[in-house]
């Protein structure tokens, strides 16, 4: 049987579960915003607590906070980034979109805390928040989560997936193949020289997120409630970000303007640009990996892709190229996320975005898909895919195109003819530039050499 406390804020009395950590503000949005059943992640819940406990040191460095008020929050800080409480966070992503709800949510829980283990009077708002406000603290926990997210996520991932795919460009140096464009076959190309325009795309992508990652790392904390710092000490920005710097190992620093860090999201909005540019790759190297991998008979069949599962509840034998597809799948999620976050970071309005907790929602999502779709790529994938070198031989010897080789000695037109005729009689671009030229097999040979053509 459920049994209940009152607790109080400024509007009057409201009933909270006895066994919950929070208190009557956090409630209210419970009762308000059941939209979703959608809640922050833990990493952005993890951040805003990070800033309270940074807060606290800045405030008692300052002689705002005693050392017992602040060891009594530093203590509740620590537990809950230890992993304790976690259930006691359940507001929806869809609140009021400053994230007052969340921030003042975290107020309560480690006000309660802290009054239990020190028996002391901590207030939510008055000590755990002080010289803060929602609108800047939320700001600046999106910057944070995702500033973390990157360094300890992604930005591995793709170094790791690049890693693996240099590791496969050099395993297959020696294999030629046909080239493709517009999905027709076009002029021979090493399997090496495919797979390392897919690591240089994931390198290209590693340093925009490296440099997005330093956009982040500059925080709205200190501008409080509108950009003026009202309520702060005197340089409270730039004591927090030396605070927060030391506490997580990234380098933060004050946003150049307060106002902006509130007005706008517009980091969040390039971040999560060079998100979905990621995930525009992915899917182009997953895409590319299904075509090589179709078959194994009717399809191009030039690879195989590690069997992971059966494929078909009806058709036995049939394997799946799953992990592209799941990968691909992740990539439109993102695609998505980016169109969400775009919107959201359009509702600046005056002082202040008013879709903070969306943006941090989808951000985080689109980092930890990002991430996992990499290592699932390069190490069930990448790693340890097959060829069949008799397949692209074959094509290869086949493949009309190789007349382009032809055209500085016999001219387009004539390489066009032979080209067709090979095409149309399936035999190989060498018999018939002999029957139709002048040059003989051996200088046909040289010429027509794909070893040579790439």
């Amino acid at each position: 049987m459920n049994t209940f406390r009152l607790e109080r804020d400024s509007m009057g009395e409201v009933k909270v579960a006895s066994s919950a950590k929070y208190g009557a503000q956090t409630q209210r949005a419970l009762d308000n915003f059941a939209i979703s059943g959608l809640v922050l992640p833990e990493q952005f819940i993890h951040a805003v607590v990070r800033i309270k406990r940074c807060a606290a040191m800045v405030n008692r460095e300052e002689e705002l906070l005693s050392e017992d008020l602040f060891q009594a929050i530093v203590s509740a800080a620590d537990k809950v980034l230890d992993g304790a409480y976690s259930d006691q966070f359940p507001i929806d992503v869809f609140q009021t979109g400053s994230g007052t709800s969340t921030n003042m949510n975290v107020n309560e829980v480690l006000a309660n805390l802290a009054s239990e283990s020190s028996g002391l009077e901590v207030s939510a708002n008055d000590h755990v928040n002080m010289s803060q406000s929602s609108n800047d603290v939320i700001p600046s926990a999106i910057h944070v989560s995702a500033a973390l997210a990157l360094h300890k996520q992604l930005l591995p991932a793709l170094e790791h997936l690049e890693a693996v795919l240099k590791r496969k460009a050099s395993q297959l140096d020696g294999v030629l193949k046909t080239g493709r464009t517009h999905l027709m076959d076009a002029m021979p190309i090493k399997l090496s020289q495919e797979i390392s325009a897919w690591a240089e795309q994931i390198h290209k992508a590693r340093k925009r997120l490296l440099d997005t990652q330093k956009q982040l790392c500059q925080l709205a904390q200190g501008a409080t409630a509108v950009g003026t710092g009202v309520n702060s000490p005197d340089l409270f920005s730039e004591k927090f970000c030396l605070a927060i710097s030391i506490d997580t190992g990234l380098s933060f620093k004050p946003n150049s303007s307060l106002f902006e860090a509130l007005s706008s999201q517009d980091t969040a909005v390039a971040a999560s640009g060079q998100l979905k540019a990621l995930a525009v790759a992915l899917m182009k190297i997953s895409n590319d990996l299904r075509w090589m991998n179709s078959g194994p008979l009717a399809g191009l069949g030039e690879i195989r892709l590690p069997a992971l599962q059966p494929g078909s509840s009806i058709m036995p034998g049939k394997v799946n190229p799953v992990i592209p597809e799941a990968v691909a799948m992740a990539a439109a999620q993102v695609i998505g996320n980016d169109a969400c976050i775009t919107v959201a970071g359009q509702s600046g309005n005056f002082q202040l975005n008013v879709m903070l907790p969306v943006i941090a929602y989808n951000l985080l999502q689109s980092i930890d898909m990002l991430s996992t779709a990499c290592r699932a790529l390069a190490d069930k994938a990448i790693a340890d895919f097959t060829i069949d070198e008799a397949v692209m031989a074959d094509s290869l010897a086949r493949n009309p195109i190789l007349v382009t080789a032809l055209n500085p000695v016999i001219g387009y037109l004539a390489a066009a003819k032979i080209a067709k005729k090979a095409y149309a009689e399936q035999r190989p671009v060498l018999d018939v530039a002999v029957e139709m030229t002048d040059l003989s097999r051996d200088e046909l040979a040289v010429l027509l050499d794909p070893a040579s053509l790439v």
